[in-house]
């Protein structure tokens, strides 16, 4: 049974004794060796045994050495079979044939065996080392391969959620370029329930599937919050909240946030750590809007800041975004493009709705054929009509594709009292609503008030007076906890009636009880004691109308809306 690890020796020699005492020398040290006697012989071994070294004779009739050597190395391909030419031959010339023949060393005649067998373990380690390096490299290739077909499916699952929303709106122009498979730079667009056109483009720290990872929960956070109508300042902290509780210490987005208002003719603009934003303004000049605020996913909600400036944009007039890579493109010489060279750029400009593919076209000239360094990212965002922005946004204020008009009535019973609270299934309906988002807070505090009214002045007939101090404020809630547990009879029916009008809409609440109703008049806003009917003064003070009902267990409320607010 052959010694797997023995070397493995092809001997090709015509001179019977030569091939006798070198076949003795190998097999001394333990080797397996393989014999021939010419050059078409040696061919034959090899392509038979796969031998792992090679002493060729450089004179054999039939075939040569040097012939033998060539075809060898053709067979043997990325492998590497080191052939150690045997030779008489002293010459310059002669030796450096062996060499160009594809021998990668020789030894003279007479045979120095401790020369001979040196030179064949110094061979076998570099063909063990070849071996190890060809596996390497091969396993290398597999893994890439593995790795690039999950990165494609991973990158359409990106595509799909980074790319949704309104990409394709008229208003807006974009340029993405990535340095590698994925964007470290992340856009997202879409139109709020209003008909503004909201834009975030973010830079992650980094390259790649690393940065890319942060741009998913961005991208579904962004377009769920906007199509439900959350405000700016909303989506920023929510990002922001997301961002800093998923993403590790040192990964954070520069970002860039606008809301363009058609109707109102503004730009709402929020910057955190990418490169100054630029309004093109119709005269030439431009304004530009620096970063005031920390990128996303640096501090807690507590320390965020969302706060947006506010500016004023005339038909026509563009508002330019990018992120670093713009900046700090390099050219062949190490150069950056530049702030200078962005304001040389508009000020070069002649026509307006080029400006856009000339910056871009510099920014790619300036870089030439070199190496990029950094994602390239480049928005332009257009003032446009609200009559035309309406239309190529499908969202006129005739769309029928809302429900208008819509009523729905909710009636607590006696089991429930104690135990469900209706507010937040209440406010999940109405959060729905498309423009009512922005108004949660204050519709809750309404509802609540007047559903705590209902519980404890109608159904418990608890006496607001008894608040008229802490003592009283204390036996007030005990008595509540008291008659909560033990009511058997009664009822609260809550009525949301909903109208939508073109610049907003109207909400009407209507609050009903089983009690026997109170004085109307004692529950006005003026008639406020120090620990009773603050809610009623609340409750006036955020609705457009407050109605109670003789005999007093009706009560009625209308929150009015608008789009803009």
């Amino acid at each position: 049974m052959r010694d797997e690890r023995a070397i493995r020796v092809l001997i090709a020699d015509d001179t019977n004794t030569d091939r006798l005492i070198l076949e003795a020398i190998v097999r001394k040290e333990g080797h397996e060796v393989i014999s021939a006697r010419d050059g078409t012989e040696a061919l034959e071994q090899f392509e038979r045994e796969r031998p792992d070294i090679i002493l060729l004779d450089a004179l054999m009739p039939r075939m040569d050495g040097f012939e033998t050597a060539r075809r060898i190395k053709a067979l043997a391909g990325e492998e590497l079979i080191p052939i150690i030419f045997l030779t008489s031959l002293s010459d310059t010339q002669s030796l450096v044939k062996c060499l160009d023949a594809g021998g990668d060393d020789f030894i003279s005649k007479p045979y120095n065996r401790v020369i001979l067998q040196a030179k064949i373990r110094s061979f076998y380690r570099m063909r063990t080392m070849n071996r190890t390096m060809l596996e390497q490299r091969d396993q290398i290739a597999r893994h890439n391969e593995h790795f690039l077909q999950e990165q494609t499916v991973a990158k359409q699952v990106f595509d799909n959620i980074t790319s949704g929303g309104h990409l394709n709106n008229p208003n807006l122009r974009y340029f993405m370029s990535p340095l590698a498979v994925f964007n470290g730079d992340v856009m997202v667009a879409a139109t709020t329930p209003a008909g503004n056109l909201m834009v975030l483009l973010g830079d992650f720290t980094g390259h790649g599937l690393p940065a890319a990872i942060g741009a998913m929960p961005l991208a579904t956070t962004f377009y769920g919050m906007v199509g439900k109508g959350y405000s700016m300042a909303d989506i920023l902290s929510e990002i922001n909240g997301k961002l800093k509780s998923l993403l590790p210490v040192g990964l954070f987005c520069c970002a860039s946030m606008v809301e363009l208002n058609f109707r109102k003719g503004t730009a709402r603009i929020w910057n955190g750590g990418l490169p100054a934003a630029y309004i093109y303004r119709l005269g030439g000049s431009v304004e530009q809007v620096k970063s005031t605020h920390l990128p996303l996913g640096v501090v807690g909600n507590k320390d965020f800041k969302a706060d947006a400036a506010l500016y004023s944009l005339e038909e026509g007039e563009r508002l330019y975004l990018w992120s670093d890579g713009i900046h700090e493109a390099r050219n062949s010489d190490g150069d950056m493009f530049g702030e200078e060279r962005v304001m040389a750029a508009f000020a070069s400009n002649q026509t307006r709705q080029c400006m856009f593919d000339e910056l871009l076209g510099q920014v790619k000239g300036f870089i030439g054929e070199g190496e990029k360094s950094d994602d390239l990212s480049l928005i332009e965002l257009l003032m446009a009509p609200s009559s035309v922005a309406f239309n190529q946004q499908g969202q006129t204020s005739n769309d029928q594709s809302q429900l208008a008009e819509w009523s729905l009535a909710f009636e607590v019973k006696p089991s429930s009292f104690a135990i469900f609270d209706p507010l937040p299934l209440l406010l999940s309906v109405l959060l729905e609503v498309p423009g009512l988002r922005n108004h949660s807070g204050t519709l809750y505090t309404v509802i609540s008030e007047l559903y705590s009214n209902a519980l404890e002045h109608g159904v418990l007939q608890l006496d607001s007076k008894m608040k008229t101090d802490p003592n009283g404020f204390d036996r007030y809630y005990e008595l509540r906890k008291q008659r909560t547990a033990q009511v058997s009879e009664g009822f609260i029916r809550i009525t949301l009636t909903h109208q939508t009008f073109d610049e907003g809409g109207c909400l009407t609440i209507e609050v009903a009880d089983s009690g026997a109703g109170f004085e109307t008049g004692a529950l006005t806003s003026g008639n406020i004691e120090r620990y009773s009917g603050r809610g009623v003064a609340l409750v006036e003070s955020l609705c457009d109308t407050v109605e109670y009902q003789p005999p007093g267990n009706k009560v009625r409320a209308t929150y009015q809306w608008h789009r803009d607010d």
